[in-house]
């Protein structure tokens, strides 16, 4: 699987691309200096969305050692910012942590400053940090994907206290004009948005996506761009793809550089690599799947099982190649595994479904292999086994993909135009043993179906 074969399958390449006004500052690092990278996931996020960008930057010469991934322990808003909510964070939160781990990386690697680069809700705490916590004095670049600059939504009188709300006092302080151009960033730190040209779901003009449908949002698709930033637009991209694509990374990588990436293809290691991760908690994000992350917290106590499977039917080659039992840490790893070889992965976790995880070989080492058992849900309790097909770092859009589960194109939840679900999940009227295939565009993976009435649910996840 390259991710060529993925930007052919999108319609997208670097000629593609359409660039706003430049923003003033010097020139870029060179690749000699290589600061540290960190990045910032989005809203119900984790780290594990990265892990594409992170092999990219490594295939184009960037040290691991200078590449950090944070994992927000809550990384979903509160519905309003003022009120405590469990299981969530604050704007306060989210800065706070973001800071600390800053000072972190830059002791522990020596820099004077880092790069930031963050996912949609990644980037209001990349703005906050920058604007009011002295990121000003401790960034060179920012680079925001998604991120929605001017709310998801702008409707005075309406949830204004989320963060979201483009009429709200958290996005009014930091769109403030911050000079006498009106510039909406700070300098001297050099700031690129990336955003989809019309198929980014929170920024759209209707409330479709925010449970208005019809209703105006009175937000449109530049809403993620900033005056005083490079603003790049991308067409077709999805919410997530403003990161987590090839396309997003050869747009950061030139605005890091100020040279073209010698590759958007993942290079692949010789010999093993060693695959690690954590196994965190699950509830709802919003999604209309039954399980996704919540919480970044660990799991201890989950119990992971890794077997080698035939890439064609999904069946196992044998017993476990690795077993862990996770402590409090939630580290399921190390494993080292073969780069061209298809694991199942077993969580197996008091209160979860036994999950078991189908995906793309790895081409390369990872300690962002984050695993997330399922929960069993009461309206699939008829069917003989659940099959989910995630999509993590992107979108399913059937005016622009391919996708298919067991043979099913026109798949549950998924609407037939727009990019706004990640995940969905059929029921099977039968367990037996068989493979089940997921697509998307290029990305082809086999699992086996599991009895749901043993506690049992199989994800497809998808890597592109």
């Amino acid at each position: 699987m390259t991710t060529r074969r993925h930007l052919l399958a999108t319609g997208l390449s670097a000629a593609t691309l359409l660039v706003g006004c430049g923003a003033p500052g010097g020139p870029p690092p060179s690749l000699t200096d290589r600061p540290p990278v960190v990045f910032v996931h989005g809203n119900g996020d984790s780290a594990a969305l990265w892990l594409t960008t992170l092999w990219r930057f490594e295939s184009n010469g960037w040290p691991r050692d200078r590449l950090f991934a944070l994992d927000m322990p809550y990384p979903l808003a509160r519905d309003d910012d003022a009120v405590a909510q469990p299981g969530r964070s604050s704007t306060a939160d989210h800065v706070a942590f973001l800071a600390a781990e800053v000072e972190r990386i830059r002791a522990r690697t020596g820099a004077d400053r880092v790069v930031l680069v963050g996912n949609s809700r990644g980037g209001y705490a990349i703005r906050n940090y920058i604007a009011h916590r002295g990121g000003d004095r401790t960034v060179s670049h920012a680079v925001l994907g998604g991120t929605p600059n001017h709310g998801v939504w702008a409707i005075p009188g309406w949830r204004e206290g989320s963060e979201f709300s483009g009429t709200g006092p958290f996005l009014t302080a930091l769109n403030a004009p911050k000079n006498a151009a009106g510039d909406e960033v700070v300098g001297p730190v050099r700031w690129l948005t990336i955003r989809s040209d019309v198929n980014d779901k929170f920024a759209q003009p209707d409330g479709v996506w925010i449970g208005r449908p019809g209703q105006p949002t009175n937000v449109t698709a530049d809403g993620p761009a900033l005056r005083g930033a490079q603003n790049v637009a991308i067409p077709r991209i999805d919410h997530r793809e403003t990161s987590f694509s090839s396309a997003a990374f050869d747009a950061t990588w030139r605005f890091l550089t100020g040279t073209a990436p010698r590759t958007l293809d993942i290079a692949a290691a010789r010999g093993p690599v060693v695959l690690d991760g954590r196994v965190t908690g699950t509830g709802t994000d919003g999604e209309p799947r039954a399980g996704s992350v919540s919480t970044n917290l660990p799991v201890a106590g989950a119990v992971v099982e890794v077997f080698a499977v035939d890439p064609a039917t999904g069946e196992r080659r044998g017993g476990a190649v690795h077993r862990q039992t996770v402590g409090a840490d939630g580290r399921w790893g190390p494993f080292q595994a073969m780069p061209e070889a298809a694991y199942e992965f077993l969580v197996a976790a008091p209160g979860y479904a036994t999950t078991h995880v189908y995906r793309s070989p790895f081409p390369r080492s990872s300690d962002l292999v984050h695993l997330r058992p399922e929960r069993a849900v009461a309206a699939e309790a008829g069917g003989a086994a659940v099959v989910a097909l995630n999509r993590p770092r992107g979108y399913f859009d059937r005016e622009r993909d391919t996708i298919a589960l067991d043979g099913i194109a026109a798949l549950p939840g998924v609407p037939p135009r727009g990019a706004g679900v990640s995940a969905t999940r059929i029921v099977l009227a039968d367990a037996a043993p068989r493979p089940v295939v997921g697509v998307f565009n290029g990305e082809r993976i086999v699992g086996r179906p599991w009895p749901r009435a043993a506690g049992h649910v199989t994800v497809i996840e998808l890597t592109y």
